[in-house]
């Protein structure tokens, strides 16, 4: 390597590092974008054969915002009022604390205000909290300014996707039909996981939802919402909501409710799992449910909340990148000799 090569290389790692340092502060929003790109991006080409690609761009910049954020928005909005009905539900009186008060008197001969000792820390939780008011003004900040960044990119990798690869393509060096297989590759691991675990999560714990709501269920939006969650995680599911949801209905005196919130779990929620997911997955790469859930533990550690989605495909995505270098590896050296 010469100066001149070894100078460029030197340049193209200090702004690349530079580079990175701009874009940590927003990469849940970067990924955020990425991933809507990805889901968009075939509809944006097939728009392209009618409308230009602004045209394009912005009207899937819209139906994002309308399909993505708005249901966020109301999900996010029943969520936080079935959790303000959880912190309503919970008063002195119905935890009995002037019987609990008398118990401790008898036992210890102290006497203790219980009531008053909860809204001396209830105070003290509010004093924080106000306290706090600069850090959540300066945290719905830099929310707002990474939406802006998530959309602004987000428009800009639909325009001009079809450049951005082509370009990709000329910096990378290796050869057409090598970049096809493994742009191929990692195209199916991604569909695999948004398709056969991402989706598959959502209508297991929608499904499970609906059979909270039909029987009852106190706060079902709550934890409809949990379910969807922990649907994401292989070996963990629904089951961690809806069982203990059947023992509540037990309890509460309603066994018939709790049977038939039981019967259809297990067999609704259960065919949704055994016949969906192979129908999704089976036409798109096989991934093991053992890099699934290392994908998505490690990838919430890694990446916050957008390690639920990109984990897995991390994961996948180094298995598919192997299967390329070893099918293609002996020629790839023939072809750097031969060079």
């Amino acid at each position: 390597m010469n100066l001149s090569k070894g100078y460029l290389l030197a340049l193209v790692g200090i702004f690349a590092y530079l580079s990175l340092q701009l874009v940590l502060p927003f990469l849940q929003y970067v990924l955020g974008a990425l991933l809507l790109a990805f889901v968009l991006f075939p509809v944006q080409e097939r728009l392209e054969n009618h409308v230009s690609p602004t045209i394009a761009a912005f009207a899937l910049l819209v139906l994002a915002l309308v399909g993505f954020v708005v249901p966020f928005v109301v999900v996010a909005t029943a969520i936080a009022g079935d959790v303000a009905r959880l912190l309503q539900g919970i008063e002195p009186e119905a935890l009995q604390l002037t019987e609990l008060e008398r118990l401790i008197a008898e036992e210890t001969g102290r006497e203790v205000d219980l009531a008053g000792q909860l809204a001396g820390s209830a105070e003290q939780i509010g004093s924080i909290l106000l306290d706090q008011t600069t850090m959540w003004v300066s945290a719905l900040t830099h929310a707002l300014v990474g939406l802006g960044v998530m959309l602004f990119l987000l428009y800009y990798l639909l325009k001009d996707g079809n450049n951005l690869m082509a370009w990709i393509r000329s910096v990378t060096p290796l050869p057409d039909d090598v970049q096809n297989d493994l742009y191929d590759e990692l195209s199916e691991v991604m569909w695999a996981v948004l398709a056969g675990h991402v989706l598959i999560a959502i209508i297991q714990g929608v499904i499970a939802g609906l059979g909270l709501f039909a029987t009852g269920i106190p706060n079902a939006a709550f934890w409809t919402f949990i379910m969807v969650i922990l649907s994401l995680i292989p070996l963990v599911g629904a089951p961690l909501v809806w069982i203990p949801a059947v023992i509540y209905l037990f309890l509460m005196g309603e066994p018939l409710l709790a049977l038939a919130l039981g019967v259809y779990s297990t067999i609704v929620v259960g065919i949704s799992d055994d016949y969906l997911r192979p129908i999704v997955v089976d036409r798109y790469a096989q991934i093991s449910p053992a890099v699934i859930m290392l994908g998505v533990l490690g990838g919430i550690y890694a990446f916050g909340v957008m390690g639920l989605f990109f984990g897995p495909v991390i994961a996948g995505a180094l298995i598919a990148t192997v299967t390329v270098v070893d099918d293609n590896y002996d020629r790839l050296g023939d072809e750097s000799d031969a060079i």
